[in-house]
């Protein structure tokens, strides 16, 4: 009984919570959260579910603990293009380019409610010090590192940009995120992402009393339009490979130059702009748009 003992926990050792998340976020990347079973992990990791359990108790937690290391990684990576401001890019159609809120008011910004304390002073734990998601320590370091050099602007558009490219590597991320902020806000990446804005937002000289409501509108587009982008990249890819991108848009741009003129004046006018822009300096402008909004309404220095 003492070898079997022995060889179980060397067994246990070497399979961590870390690598469980890893190979969980594969089996999402490859089949979805219907594709993340218990039986499919232990297939992957060549154990048995008694040693996952050790490590992980239901799929839930898993879940988790997979955006948790997603959302890590992606604040703490330098994001695939340049983070500088894009040069202003004409709007698209409603599917393609969700609004910026009007206005962040903690009315509107209920599903935030809970992270809004950890935008506060320099001193407060940032999500680094959390206890919460081990496989995603040292990733992401004190919340956002790796876009702490430049201007706040800067900053929020790495931050952003990061987001972007996460929810549109990994597919299913965007649904859990929303999960996430809508029931479980008192977890890791809720925090996270707004430790992560809400540091560039003091930087910028906000003051204290609309931290909230500029961090939550900043969330609020990055993380609505990230992830409608990435449901018109899933949706696109339903039409079928001989259904390209610019093919897509072109029927959409027809169809919309061929609506009613009197009842789609303005739509038929950018028809011709929806035809040929880019999700991501589309994304990039408007983050800009709100960051012009945020720093124009800044007190006189």
């Amino acid at each position: 009984m003492a070898t079997r003992t022995r060889r179980s926990q060397r067994r246990t050792e070497a399979l961590s919570r870390e690598r469980i998340v890893e190979a969980a976020i594969e089996l999402l990347d490859a089949a979805g959260e219907s594709g993340l079973t218990f039986r499919a992990l232990t297939e992957r990791l060549a154990t048995g579910p008694g040693a996952i359990y050790w490590h992980v108790a239901n799929k839930g937690e898993l879940l988790g603990a997979a955006t948790d290391a997603v959302v890590a990684a992606a604040l703490a990576a330098e994001p695939a293009a340049s983070a500088k401001s894009p040069e202003p890019a004409g709007p698209a159609g409603p599917a393609e380019s969700p609004e910026a809120p009007e206005s962040a008011g903690p009315a509107e910004s209920a599903e935030t409610a809970g992270p809004a304390e950890s935008a506060g002073p320099a001193e407060a734990a940032g999500p680094a010090e959390s206890a919460e998601s081990p496989e995603a320590a040292g990733a992401a370091g004190a919340a956002g590192p790796a876009v702490s050099a430049g201007s706040p602007q800067d900053g929020i558009r790495a931050i952003a940009l990061g987001l972007f490219d996460a929810i549109e590597e990994h597919p299913w991320l965007a649904s859990q995120l929303m999960t996430q902020l809508s029931h479980s806000l008192w977890e890791t990446v809720a925090p996270r992402i707004f430790e992560s804005v809400g540091r560039q937002i003091r930087a910028l000289g906000v003051p204290e009393s609309s931290w909230f409501a500029a961090t939550s509108a900043l969330m609020h587009y990055i993380l609505g339009a990230a992830g409608q982008n990435a449901t018109n990249a899933a949706s696109a890819r339903t039409l079928g490979p001989e259904v390209d991108r610019a093919r897509f848009l072109d029927a959409a741009s027809t169809a919309w130059e061929q609506l009613d003129p009197d009842d789609y004046p303005f739509t038929r006018a950018v028809a011709g702009q929806l035809r040929g822009h880019d999700d991501r300096e589309q994304f990039l402008a408007g983050v800009d748009l709100i960051l012009s909004g945020i720093t124009a309404s800044l007190p006189a220095r």
